[in-house]
């Protein structure tokens, strides 16, 4: 998940061009990009495209950022966009284990009633003071964690904090990739607003490479190449999604569902991931052989 793009969740007419673009992975948004008078219309928006044939035969990790737990929205809002085809459900304002804890038991029931088989996995974001202080926390206060998101703006800018000094954007990576590290889960780089500012977008996404971050929000389409140029995989990455489909391939054999890769849990996101990956490894060597 090299490059994620943000898409408004009320602006429907982007989701098929988000779908069909380089990214990664799309991030239908349902918290700050609607406005509270939009946000039943934006939820059914994004309910219906995720059962769409588009989404349902695309490889691209889907995600959905909801409300917050303490919005009034956010039952609302898992209600509508919780299915198979949901790979992360992206929380923002998290602040402690005890709210991983209770967006966990408020799922339950809504799986129950989909009849899902696995569960829903959370992307949480770490982007106040507290949830920095505490990321370790989150990351361990459920098995359904997968990620920890960072969201530079909502922490800096309270405080005063300078989002354009090197200094203080690596400690917070840091600070943060360290307790996903402990957790064993993944990292996700913050969102770079100046959207012209390619030179400032391609600096932060190095830093955060260079620190073991999974990849970096995007949040226009010019960004998307950036961001995978930077995070391309390497050839032992390459490696170990060989290694996940050999392994997929036995556990369907088997009948069983999720399984371990060198330590790894591996559900569909991931699996998704690694026929990605070794596709366009696959494609590049044709290009290069013709």
């Amino acid at each position: 998940m090299r490059s994620k793009l943000f898409v408004p969740g009320s602006r429907p007419e982007l989701f098929a061009k988000a779908l069909a673009s380089q990214a990664d992975a799309i991030s239908i948004d349902l918290e700050d990009s609607v406005v509270d008078a939009r946000k039943a219309e934006a939820r059914a928006c994004v309910r219906d495209f995720l059962l769409s044939a588009a989404v349902l035969e695309s490889s691209k990790t889907i995600i959905v950022r909801v409300n917050s737990l303490q919005s009034g929205h956010f039952v609302d809002d898992i209600s509508a966009v919780i299915g198979k085809r949901l790979d992360l459900l992206n929380v923002p304002k998290i602040e402690s284990a005890d709210d991983i804890r209770a967006i966990a038991a408020a799922l339950e029931p809504v799986e129950r009633a989909h009849r899902l088989e696995q569960p829903t996995r959370i992307l949480a974001n770490i982007e106040s003071p507290k949830a920095l202080r505490c990321a370790h926390e989150i990351a361990t206060a459920h098995p359904r964690v997968a990620g920890l998101q960072l969201g530079l703006a909502d922490l800096f800018e309270p405080l005063g904090i300078d989002r354009h000094d090197t200094a203080n954007i690596h400690a917070a990576l840091v600070a943060m990739r360290l307790a996903a590290g402990e957790a064993g889960i993944f990292a996700y780089d913050a969102a770079y607003a100046d959207i012209a500012d390619t030179d400032g977008f391609r600096a932060e996404a190095i830093m955060a490479k260079r620190l073991g971050y999974l990849g970096k929000s995007c949040v226009h389409p010019r960004q998307i190449e950036l961001a995978n140029a930077i995070f391309q995989p390497s050839a032992e990455d390459i490696a170990f999604s060989l290694r996940v489909l050999a392994a997929a391939k036995q556990s369907a054999a088997q009948g069983t569902g999720a399984f371990m890769v060198d330590g790894r849990m591996i559900d569909p996101p991931f699996l998704r991931r690694a026929e990605a990956m070794v596709a366009a490894a696959e494609n590049a060597a044709r290009a290069s052989d013709g």
